[in-house]
């Protein structure tokens, strides 16, 4: 899948499972021809051939909410908040959860005897249809060929050695930071891009965890980040993993 490809989608009714899991926490082109991050992720980690991407400004290690560094951060507490296989994400008011009843059974239907591998894991987009949320899980071998099972998302490499397997080539890197959060066992590591590629804005978060990438992305046309780029880059920073 070339980076820079478009996935048109078409509106749909909403599948009765497709709510499931969310829970209330605390109390492109106008038809919607955009590009979803994480699939940029994914076609960037899998061209061997692909470019060094611009190279991110230096690394900072800010707190993972309200830091000014990444361009303004939202409360997302009052969100609904969706809990996935091994992570949880906040998603704004109103978003409309998007993920195929084909993509549910995916992990159930065998070939062989290997899962069909489902191509996301979370997707969620705006009552406009023009801004997504999305995640996708992948094996960290996948992402760099390694032998022993990444433990650390740093061994994917540094910011910006890493941003060659996040960020596609070509693209204009606005921001890129890592951060560092407590959890209940250690203090996890993720790495956080902000980027514009063929007039779409992107915000994405990365983590590793037990030998599995999870790349949560916000994107929405340039000329909607000025208004909606705090909600969206929020979403992409409330990914979570356990």
């Amino acid at each position: 899948m070339p980076a820079a490809a478009l996935l048109p989608l078409a509106p749909s009714p909403l599948h009765p499972n497709q709510r499931r899991q969310l829970s209330r926490c605390g109390a492109s082109r106008r038809c919607f021809t955009i590009h979803t991050a994480v699939a940029i992720a994914s076609a960037a980690a899998a061209s061997a051939a692909a470019a060094e991407a611009e190279a991110p400004p230096a690394q900072a290690s800010p707190s993972k909410q309200g830091s000014p560094v990444l361009g303004g951060i939202a409360n997302t507490r009052s969100w609904s908040q969706f809990y996935g296989s091994g992570f949880s994400i906040r998603v704004p008011p109103s978003f409309d959860d998007i993920l195929e009843p084909e993509d549910y059974n995916a992990g159930m239907t065998y070939y062989g005897d290997k899962a069909k591998p489902r191509a996301y894991a979370a997707r969620f987009v705006s009552p406009d249809r023009e801004e997504l949320i999305s995640v996708v899980i992948k094996p960290s071998n996948q992402l760099k060929i390694t032998f022993l099972e990444a433990k650390d998302i740093t061994d994917l490499g540094t910011l910006k050695e890493a941003s060659k397997i996040f960020v596609p080539a070509g693209a204009k890197v606005f921001s890129a930071r890592t951060i560092k959060v407590k959890d209940e066992e250690d203090i996890r590591t993720y790495y956080f891009y902000e980027f514009g590629l063929d007039k779409q804005h992107v915000a994405l978060m990365a983590t590793v965890n037990s030998g599995k990438t999870y790349i949560a992305g916000a994107t929405a046309p340039e000329t909607k980040w000025d208004d909606d780029g705090v909600k969206l880059r929020s979403a992409a920073v409330s990914l979570s993993v356990s």
